[in-house]
């Protein structure tokens, strides 16, 4: 399916002062959407998709986001059910809470918790956190099935290698939104999650090559649906 030239969906990238935003705004526009690197409230609201990106401390977004008056406008938009998508920092952000530097609320658009990894294996050796690199994802449900089908992961083999740069990792409460599953030394953790219209990564898809750049082609063609689905509506 083409993306449609003459009226290119149109897809906020939240700006919080939080976020590596030049790579996330250039893969949008290589796949075809019409990207817009904004903190505007009525812009966001108005878009056929919103990107969440984030990097740091999860207490400073939570206080940026709060002085940006942000927070009741992404809950809004997540509401309308058009497609929106976090990432790394984005992802933890939809969490309950997270216990970087002390406990902090999180959006708690879903319910879970942010950890970080721990700092031994269990034979006493030291981990190396944050996890830096490349790491494959993982099909938790089952390896053979097709579990990643309409998703923005179709397409991409079980075991694919993404980028990571994380101390930090979600833990959902419900185990049903888990799309992929990785495993950082001895920890498998969930690497990103689909919970109705929202779709998060803990990976980086704009630093993850070709694989990545197909993730964010299958992510506008899911809004680019959505957006037809409401205008035939």
């Amino acid at each position: 399916m083409k993306l449609n030239k003459k009226q290119k969906p149109k897809v906020a990238i939240i700006d919080y002062e939080m976020c590596n935003l030049f790579s996330v705004n250039h893969s949008c526009l290589h796949v075809g959407l019409e990207a817009h690197i904004t903190s505007d409230i009525s812009f966001i609201l108005k878009s056929d998709g919103v990107i969440l990106p984030g990097v740091g401390a999860f207490g400073d977004a939570m206080k940026n986001m709060k002085r940006f008056d942000l927070i009741n406008p992404i809950k809004d938009f997540i509401a309308t059910g058009k497609p929106f998508m976090g990432i790394c920092l984005g992802m933890q952000l939809l969490m309950s809470e997270s216990e970087e530097f002390g406990i902090f609320k999180g959006l708690d658009i879903i319910n879970g918790t942010v950890v970080k990894f721990r700092s031994k294996k269990s034979d006493g050796s030291i981990i190396k956190v944050p996890q830096v690199g490349w790491n494959a994802i993982y099909n938790h449900k089952n390896e053979d099935s097709d579990a990643w089908r309409n998703t923005a992961l179709e397409n991409l083999k079980n075991g694919e290698y993404m980028y990571f740069v994380h101390s930090f990792f979600v833990v959902p409460s419900d185990d049903s939104v888990v799309l992929s599953l990785t495993r950082y030394e001895e920890t498998e953790f969930c690497s990103s999650i689909v919970c109705k219209n929202i779709t998060a990564f803990q990976f980086h898809p704009e630093k993850s090559a070709i694989e990545g750049i197909k993730i964010y082609r299958n992510w506008a063609k899911i809004v680019e649906i959505d957006k037809e689905n409401r205008l035939n509506e």
